[in-house]
Parts: C-alpha cells; sequence; structure tokens
C-alpha cells in the first residue's frame, strides 16, 4: 500500500516537472517567434516607446512565469524564481555595456544591432542550458562545490566594488578590437571590416568572408559565457533546483535585446548601480556561511535584499543627478 502511495506521489511528481518542462519551453517558443517575426519584422531602428512596451511586455511575461511557478510549485519555489530572475536582470546590466561597446568599436549600425542580439539570445539559450547543466552535476556529486562558488562570488563582489573602470571605459574600444578574440579570429579566418547590410558573412572575388556583424556575434557570446559565470553561481547558490535556476535565467535574458535599446544610454546613469550589484553578489556569497553562526535566512529575505538593494541604487542615481542638474 506505501509503496503504491510512494509510486502514486512520484508519478505526480514527473508529470508536473514534465508539464512545467512544456509550458516553459512553450513560452519560450512563442516569445523567439514574436521577437523574429512581429516585434522586429524589418530592419530599422526601434523607438523608445516600441522599445518600451517590447520591454514590458518580455518582463511581463517573466513575471507571470513565476505565478505559474507559485501555482504549481508554492511560495519557496517562486520565492527563488523571483529572486533568480531579478539577479540574473541586474548582473544584465553590464551585459549592456559591453554591447554598447562592442557595437560601437566595430562600427555596427543600430539598424543591424536587434539582428545580432537576436541570434544571441538563441547562442545563450543553448550556452547557459550546458553551463546549468554542468553545475548541477558538480553540486550532485560535490557539494564542496558550492563553497567554492560562494567564494568565488564574495571575490568577484569585492573586485566589482574597488574597481575603477574610469579610465578603462576610455579605451574599451581599442580593447575589443586588441583582444583575443579578434586575433584569433582574423588569423584563422578571412575578415572583412566592412558592413555588408545585415549579412554576417559576405562574398568578396569567390571568397567569403566574416563581417563585424557575425565577429559581433561571437564576441557577445563569448562575453556572455564569462558573465554567466557570475550569475549561474550566484542562482545555484539560491536554489538547487535545475528547472528554476533555469527557466529564471533565460526569461531574464529574453528581454536582453530590447533591454538594450532602452538602457543604452541611460545604463551610464546608474552609476551606483554596480556598487549595489557588488553587494548583491557579496551578500548571496556569504549568505552560505550565515547557519554556522546562527543566523537562517528564508528565500523572501534574500529577495527583499536584493530589490532594495537594485531598486534602491538606480533612484539614488537618478536622485543624485537631478540635484547636480539644479545645483
Amino acid at each position: 500500500m506505501l509503496e503504491n502511495l510512494e509510486y502514486s506521489f512520484t508519478h505526480h511528481a514527473v508529470l508536473s516537472q514534465g508539464l512545467m518542462w512544456t509550458c516553459f519551453a512553450i513560452a519560450v517558443l512563442v516569445l523567439l517567434f514574436l521577437d523574429l517575426f512581429v516585434f522586429n519584422r524589418k530592419n530599422e531602428v526601434p523607438s523608445f516607446a516600441h522599445t518600451l512596451w517590447i520591454c514590458v511586455a518580455y518582463i511581463g511575461a517573466g513575471l507571470l512565469f513565476g505565478v505559474f511557478v507559485w501555482y504549481e510549485e508554492g511560495v519557496s519555489k517562486a520565492m527563488e524564481y523571483f529572486t533568480g530572475f531579478l539577479v540574473e536582470k541586474s548582473l544584465s546590466m553590464d551585459n549592456i555595456f559591453v554591447m554598447s561597446v562592442i557595437f560601437s568599436s566595430l562600427g555596427v549600425p543600430r539598424i543591424y544591432q536587434h539582428r545580432v542580439l537576436f541570434w544571441g539570445i538563441l547562442g545563450a539559450i543553448v550556452m547557459r542550458a550546458l553551463l546549468i547543466g554542468v553545475g548541477e552535476v558538480l553540486i550532485s556529486n560535490f557539494h564542496w562545490v558550492l563553497y567554492l562558488f560562494s567564494a568565488f562570488l564574495i571575490y568577484t563582489g569585492t573586485k566589482m566594488a574597488l574597481d575603477n573602470h574610469s579610465e578603462e571605459e576610455e579605451n574599451n574600444e581599442e580593447k575589443i578590437k586588441n583582444s583575443k578574440i579578434y586575433r584569433v579570429v582574423e588569423k584563422y579566418f578571412p575578415v572583412t571590416h566592412k558592413i555588408d547590410g545585415a549579412h554576417f558573412i559576405t562574398c568578396k572575388n569567390g571568397k567569403h568572408y566574416i563581417t563585424p556583424l557575425l565577429f559581433a556575434l561571437i564576441t557577445i557570446e563569448v562575453m556572455d559565457v564569462v558573465f554567466a559565470l557570475d550569475s549561474i553561481p550566484a542562482i545555484f547558490l539560491l536554489t538547487s533546483d535545475v528547472f528554476i535556476v533555469y527557466t529564471s535565467n533565460i526569461f531574464a535574458i529574453l528581454g536582453l535585446r530590447a533591454l538594450y535599446f532602452l538602457l543604452e544610454a541611460a545604463v551610464y546613469r546608474f552609476k551606483y548601480l554596480k556598487h549595489a550589484l557588488s553587494i548583491v553578489l557579496i551578500f548571496i556569497g556569504a549568505k552560505i556561511f550565515l547557519p554556522f553562526i546562527g543566523i537562517e535566512l528564508q528565500t523572501w529575505h534574500s529577495l527583499a535584499v536584493t530589490f532594495t538593494l537594485l531598486f534602491g541604487s538606480i533612484f539614488l542615481s537618478l536622485f543624485k543627478e537631478k540635484q547636480q542638474a539644479q545645483s
């Protein structure tokens, strides 16, 4: 009797997980279809209003999926999802800055940038799945890896807080052109520095060349992997549920293209955001050690701290900017 009851619960859990993965896959495919064939049917520079509505739609879709997780898995899992979604969305601010530098250094016109970012997001969906899969295997077999993740996040957060980027920002464009990625691609593949419409590869005199659009795509994919080394350990320290880790990651980056066009210029105004992100990373990294000193944090505590720090830094940045403008 007990065996049959246990089998019934297990079978129900498997069906529930299968349903949730199926719903997630359908939602992602629908959003990608809308992105490619509805939101951006033509090669044109998106207007601010158009981009704002797309950005709101993506964030709404991510939050709505969190409500679905709440309904299926309960409050605790939903809080884990929302926290992961918020952390990944916030860390993507650095991606926006890097994307802007990559496009400007390679001379990619805004009219073609959305095409590069669309394929970049597709690549990110695959790469995040591989990285999360590796992370899950490591944690399942070697639990102490979580402590390495924690130490890495504390180090990254501290380094982010102490780094002064003022001098680096002036030379970022030259760094892109002199980077190892650029040299490797130029060494092994024929590269042209001229834009050929929306083409990633162009043909001249019977020979195929990589255009700046494809090189920008390659660079963005590599940088996404680098940024994932921060965000994925952060979410694994919030939850060990692979479904929550992956879905919160993907819903956060799906709207990255719209967020890029919306915040490309504004992101530089949030001068306190990087400091807030560094504190969030240190907090998440240190959280695993808190039970050793008698402090137990619930999932909603992480969400509250993350939300307060990030949105507080944005409001403070805008408030300080307004004060300086008035003085």
